[in-house]
């Protein structure tokens, strides 16, 4: 993979960027090497049903979306706690909580340093936690060995999207205008430069053979902030998931242009190409989980490794995914824990041929 890295040019680079990133949602080998006996890891990957027996939660728990409201990571919180309360396989409260900064590094050291060993607390992410822990500027010191991988849950899709009125109809006439005068086009985001949004951005402009470097991305705390850019005229089009696109989609704000997903989505995504349709070579898959804090103890893994598995085969849940456009993509904490290792080596030598690694 360097080797072809290295002799195709830049554009090459970002592109494998964007398969790295993608491959995050696409399934991943297993190694000895990536699973937390091999690599280290404080968090075992397998929990008992005695341990989940053992442990009788006494309070409400919290889940963070390391974001502000509206975007993936929100409603992925809230969803999980949506159908956890309704279906009563948590019989405590659950609080979902935004915070944004830095397109997830913020929050997370709070995860490995005062929360550590707090039962009590989980939060959701997806490849940022890979992407920030590696990059050189903008980094977080911490990654998924400094927390508790939980479940594995989703896979969700990118999809460029302009206001309602816009005079674009379709993706190519907003790249055949970015090709023409990059610096009239702005695409706004909600994560930071070299991560999720900015990828799903500017990977059907390389596609379609502009230097992503000349694209302007405007990069926001989070997929609502993005789309009140957007929204406001701070920005010509957005890149981001397709789930923080629905309601703003229903109510007639926006016109989604193209979505990342190998075919076309159902429900109000129906009518929306996909980029492929029109001839732009590009996909790109977004995978979600949830995670706990250093140190959680064994029995609340094991209960929440239980739950969660639960959720995932509850009708409630499948309805959720639906909803939101979402693949379900189940993984236990043993099996999401080697997912990730695979998935953070792909994304480093990556991020080292752009010279974006620390």
């Amino acid at each position: 993979m360097n080797g072809f890295i290295v002799k195709s040019g830049k554009f090459a680079l970002v592109g494998a960027l964007a398969l790295a990133l993608s491959a995050c949602g696409s399934g991943g080998k297993k190694s000895e090497e990536s699973s937390p006996a091999a690599s280290g890891s404080a968090s075992s990957p397998s929990a008992s049903a005695a341990d989940a027996a053992a442990y009788k939660p006494e309070k409400p728990f919290t889940i963070v979306a390391p974001s502000g409201a509206g975007g993936g990571w929100d409603k992925t919180a809230r969803s999980i706690a949506k159908v956890l309360g309704e279906t009563k396989l948590v019989d405590q409260p659950i609080t979902v909580e935004n915070k944004p900064g830095g397109g997830g590094v913020v929050f997370l050291a709070s995860y490995v340093n005062e929360d550590a060993g707090n039962d009590y607390k989980l939060f959701v992410s997806s490849p940022p936690i890979l992407v920030n822990n590696l990059k050189k500027e903008g980094n977080s010191p911490f990654g998924y060995k400094d927390v508790t991988p939980l479940a594995g849950l989703t896979e969700d899709f990118g999809a460029i999207a302009v206001a309602a009125d816009s005079k674009y109809k379709d993706l190519k006439s907003l790249l055949d205008d970015l090709k023409a005068d990059p610096s009239k086009i702005t695409i706004a985001g909600g994560s930071a430069p070299g991560s999720m949004d900015h990828i799903i951005a500017i990977l059907p402009a390389y596609k379609y053979g502009i230097d992503p470097k000349k694209v302007k991305y405007l990069s926001y705390d989070g997929g609502g902030e993005a789309l009140t850019a957007l929204l406001g005229g701070n920005a010509q089009a957005i890149g981001t998931d397709i789930s923080s696109l629905g309601e703003y989609l229903k109510a007639g704000k926006i016109r989604v242009l193209a979505v990342s997903a190998p075919e076309r989505l159902g429900g109000d995504f129906k009518d929306v190409p996909t980029m492929k349709e029109q001839g732009v070579d590009a996909e790109f898959l977004i995978w979600r989980g949830i995670f706990g804090p250093k140190d959680m103890s064994a029995e609340a893994k094991a209960y929440w490794e239980e739950k969660l598995k639960a959720l995932s085969e509850n009708d409630v849940w499948k309805q959720e995914l639906a909803a939101n456009a979402w693949a379900g993509s189940y993984k236990n904490a043993a099996d999401f824990t080697a997912y990730l290792g695979d998935q953070e080596k792909l994304v480093k030598d990556t991020l080292t041929a752009l010279g974006m690694a620390k």
